[in-house]
Order: structure tokens, then C-alpha cells, then sequence
């Protein structure tokens, strides 16, 4: 499982696993996720927290079950969650980044030149070449 909030609720944790294997792309839409027996043995948990990690990703309409054949990521969960996440992304770093820069005063100028330098950093191309 990727790196997730050691604080939350187990069966959390697994969901927001599952988001982040969405994101990096290891499940694709309309592709059937593992079982809740192989899940249970894979992170060797009990397979009622699989379920109510499975239940919790109904719930927000990422993943559906098909009877009697297993559970499987919806056709447009990669972009709901994208969307979810870039708002959360926004509020929590972007936003706090640049009350933490107005407190070390930093120009605009300045922070975009310091996204321009991450940007090149992460991405390994300069932003301009970016399109």
C-alpha cells in the first residue's frame, strides 16, 4: 500500500491507497480490482476492513460492484478524483504556501520563479516547454 495518514482508520487508509494507485494509474477504469480475499492476505488484514475500504469507495463513486463477479474502478473516477484533489491541493499547499511566503515577503515575482525552479525540478523540463 502507498504511504498514507498513519492516524486514519484502517479500513481508510486502504481506500485512500486505492485513490493514490488510481492516480499513479496501477488501477484503471473498467478494470476489476483485486479481490477482498487477495486483499486480505496481501496486507494481511481481516477481510471485513477490505469490505468497508470497498464500501467507502462506492460511497464516493469511484469503484462498482458487479454481482457475483468482484468490484471494478467507474468510468470517470480518474477525473472525479483529479478534480477532487486539485481543490484539496489548492486549499491545504498552495494557500498556505503563500501565507507562509507573505510572512518571508516574497514577491510574486520571486514565487514564480520558485514554482518555476520546482516545476523544472519535478517535471525535468522548463515550464515553457511544457505544453
Amino acid at each position: 500500500m502507498v504511504n498514507v495518514n498513519e492516524s486514519l482508520p484502517l479500513y481508510v487508509r486502504i481506500a485512500e491507497g486505492a485513490k493514490e494507485y488510481l492516480l499513479l494509474g496501477v488501477f484503471q477504469e473498467e478494470v476489476q480490482l483485486p479481490s477482498t480475499t487477495v486483499l486480505s492476505k496481501q496486507y494481511g488484514i481481516n477481510i471485513a476492513t477490505v469490505n468497508k475500504a470497498l464500501s467507502l469507495l462506492v460511497d464516493e463513486g469511484l469503484v462498482y460492484k458487479k454481482r457475483g463477479v468482484g468490484m471494478f474502478v467507474k468510468k470517470g473516477a480518474l477525473n472525479r478524483l483529479i478534480k477532487e484533489r486539485r481543490k484539496t491541493f489548492v486549499e491545504q499547499y498552495v494557500i498556505a504556501a503563500c501565507q507562509e511566503a507573505k510572512k518571508l515577503r516574497y514577491s510574486f515575482d520571486e514565487l514564480r520563479q520558485i514554482a518555476r525552479d520546482a516545476f523544472k525540478e519535478v517535471y525535468g523540463i522548463d515550464p515553457d516547454e511544457a505544453h
